[in-house]
């Protein structure tokens, strides 16, 4: 244990010299396969680091922290205390083509054309009310640098019963909610920047995808215009690996009314019948599975037992003469 966990730190120093403000990249597995990347572990320094810092640190949104980490205080992490970095994910049952955007995981995945890779990014999206949309196909119909905002009639409308009137079009420039960059995926609609320095990972837009600014830059100057686009929400990701191993990745599934997000319940999580295939199965480990849909922490874990993984890989037709 002692040697995986250093092996864990040596990973997150050379994880640390090789992110940028790009974004996560991961080579992509075989078609069969949708597990990507590895976790790692982080002992938090002293002084006063906040996990939103941490997140944007490694790429992530503070919901993607706060989930692995439950009852860590996202406002002062304790010194020496060591933290899950969640960099292991599930694919999203999607095309791996274009840019595909998970609301209820907050990540954007990027699948460059032409590359074999995947470009992970964290997002902020819609508040309740002003949900980013979902179940929609579209695509970059166009691009903008120092990008205009037009407040909707109804954004003008939140403003105001707040006491700040906005103006007709907000103009471009560093105070611009819009941030520096756009890309336009439909009418009005857009994945943009942000002024604010907090945010991503949090349901804090009035519907748009949010990102942070060196994090659009790099979408910016990487994706074509005419990209396709995909919007989906999907809190349970499931995978069957070659190798016969069983994975689940569970997410809180997003509020849909106010009382939803203002309730400290959990919200009820609803299997389709994939996933519902692959969790129902008879050397599915029942503990591992509630506590997966219980504590909701969106880190893939294996539900059946190693043996019968092996065993299934053993039968399976690829494997047989």
């Amino acid at each position: 244990m002692i040697k995986s966990f250093c092996v864990s730190l040596i990973a997150i120093s050379v994880l640390l010299t090789s992110l940028n403000a790009a974004a996560v990249e991961y080579r992509l597995p075989a078609k069969e396969s949708r597990l990507i990347g590895e976790n790692q572990y982080y002992v938090v320094p002293e002084g006063k680091l906040t996990l939103e810092a941490i997140a944007a640190e490694f790429q992530l949104g503070l919901s993607n922290m706060m989930e692995a980490n439950p009852g860590v205080d996202p406002y002062l992490p304790k010194p020496g205390s060591t933290l899950v970095i969640p960099h292991q994910l599930i694919l999203p049952d999607a095309p791996r083509k274009g840019i595909v955007i998970n609301s209820a995981e907050m990540r954007l995945y990027y699948y460059p054309k032409g590359t074999n890779t995947v470009e992970v990014l964290p997002i902020g999206i819609g508040q309740v009310g002003r949900d980013t949309p979902e179940n929609w196909v579209t695509q970059v119909y166009r691009k903008r640098a120092n990008p205009t905002w037009t407040p909707t009639q109804k954004t003008r409308e939140i403003y105001a019963a707040k006491g700040v009137e906005l103006p007709d079009v907000w103009p471009a420039g560093p105070d611009n909610p819009m941030g520096l960059f756009a890309l336009y995926v439909g009418n009005l609609f857009a994945v943009h920047g942000t002024n604010a320095s907090f945010g991503i990972g949090l349901r804090v837009s009035q519907g748009c995808v949010r990102l942070r600014e060196d994090d659009i830059e790099h979408l910016f100057n990487s994706v074509p215009v005419g990209t396709r686009v995909e919007f989906v929400n999907q809190p349970i990701k499931a995978t069957v690996e070659p190798d016969g191993n069983r994975y689940l990745e569970v997410h809180q599934p997003l509020s849909e009314t106010i009382e939803q997000f203002e309730s400290n319940e959990q919200l009820p999580l609803t299997l389709n019948k994939q996933i519902t295939a692959i969790v129902a199965h008879a050397d599915t480990d029942s503990f591992t599975l509630k506590r997966l849909l219980e504590q909701r922490t969106g880190i893939p874990t294996r539900i059946n037992t190693a043996q019968q993984a092996h065993n299934e890989q053993q039968l399976s037709p690829k494997n047989s003469d």
